[in-house]
């Protein structure tokens, strides 16, 4: 299962869906796009510089001191991640 952790300061993610094998798994392929997306489009369309680390299974990017145009970034990702989270309840769970 994927646990995101959202609070004042930072966003986490840790570990995977179990939807299905590895490289055939949509509900992590699904997570990490709307992840990497978030991140770049913060880097591109703001003059944040995101501090964030990822590897597999593991994401974590600070929150606390973005800017308003990036947190609506943020605020997208999340809307995304709670359709996943309708969509896949036993694979990505939010708190």
């Amino acid at each position: 299962m994927i646990v995101v952790n959202v609070n004042e300061e930072k966003i986490t993610l840790n570990g995977h869906a179990g939807y299905a094998e590895p490289g055939k798994d949509i509900v992590c392929a699904a997570v990490t796009a709307l992840t990497q997306t978030m991140v770049h489009s913060i880097e591109a369309l703001t003059e944040d510089k995101p501090e964030y680390t990822a590897c597999p299974g593991k994401f974590e990017l600070e929150i606390k001191n973005l800017s308003e145009k990036s947190k609506i970034l943020v605020d997208s990702f999340f809307i995304g991640i709670c359709k996943i989270v309708e969509e896949f309840p036993e694979h990505v769970k939010v708190r």
